[in-house]
């Protein structure tokens, strides 16, 4: 398993498709996953610390585990299979559900759980993005800074 930080969330052209984008911590592959808008919307909204009126399905989860007095330890990424990735989150108590990867990061950004993925996934669908490159990469990184929720046609 690879140790992976979410880099954001943008919509891919011209499909108009969200997706999330993940990034070996120690290498130069990233990982792109599409992912539904509701979900975009509350990667993005984590990302930025924006806290809503009202409790997301995503936030609710977070307050749900507070209260039963749990934590989520990690994510991880394990396994591509027909173009759809698959997900565990891995509880303190060793207990492991099998999720969404866009529910699992929404939630990870949430309770600062790590995120890993499974080598073999990245070795499949991971895009290697060299160094030479990096300038580009903020370029997307300022993009995903000024992304907001209405962005993906949805508002909280």
């Amino acid at each position: 398993m690879k140790h992976m930080e979410v880099v954001g969330v943008r919509v891919e052209m011209p499909s108009n498709q969200p997706i999330v984008l993940l990034k070996e911590t120690a290498g130069e592959r990233y990982l792109p996953i599409w992912i539904g808008a509701v979900e975009a919307t509350a990667i993005a909204l984590a990302q930025q610390g924006v806290t809503p009126a009202r409790p997301l399905t995503h936030d609710l989860f977070r307050d749900v585990l507070e209260a039963l007095d749990a934590t989520l330890d990690t994510v991880n990424i394990t396994a591509l299979s027909d173009g759809i990735f698959y997900a565990e989150l891995v509880f303190s108590n060793g207990i492991e559900v099998s999720a969404r990867p866009s529910d699992s990061i929404a939630l990870a950004l949430r309770t600062g759980a790590t995120i890993y993925a499974d080598e073999g996934v990245i070795d499949e669908a991971g895009v290697p993005i060299p160094d030479e490159q990096e300038d580009e990469v903020e370029k997307f990184k300022a993009f995903l800074d000024n992304i907001t929720p209405e962005d993906f046609g949805r508002t909280t």
